[in-house]
């Protein structure tokens, strides 16, 4: 019954996973964090992209692989890619590329089980 799904949506599906996990987790408070000696340093009129520290910890609370956050321009002249697009992309490199371990053969044969009693089930291989 898999065979209707979009491995595309399903890479997509992945990342928001792992951003909604990421703003689950919380966001850490202690000395690091807080930067109160940098707040202090650039004042209340001053910006802190040019920190140092705002450079090395502005990417810790969010760090998408395939969401595109670049500037329209920078974006438009790398490719105009949409998000489905580079889903499908990464999709079809991880089924091209990927190999996994394979599965504890008791695992596998447990898995075939399954699969065959609902295939069963619904008569998916009821041909007669």
């Amino acid at each position: 019954m898999g065979l209707t799904m979009s491995f595309g949506q399903l890479v997509m599906d992945n990342e928001i996973i792992a951003m909604t996990r990421k703003v689950l987790e919380g966001i850490p408070v202690n000395d690091n964090t807080l930067a109160v000696d940098v707040i202090k340093n650039v004042g209340a009129r001053g910006h802190f992209l040019g920190e140092e520290h705002t450079y090395h910890n502005m990417r810790k609370l969010s760090e998408p692989k395939l969401i595109d956050r670049r500037m329209r321009q920078f974006w438009k002249e790398r490719g105009s890619k949409d998000l489905g697009v580079t889903c499908d992309e990464k999709a079809r490199e991880i089924l091209a590329n990927h190999r996994p371990d394979p599965l504890p053969e008791q695992v596998h044969r447990e898995l075939l089980k399954i699969i065959k009693n609902r295939e069963d089930e619904l008569g998916i291989n009821d041909f007669s």
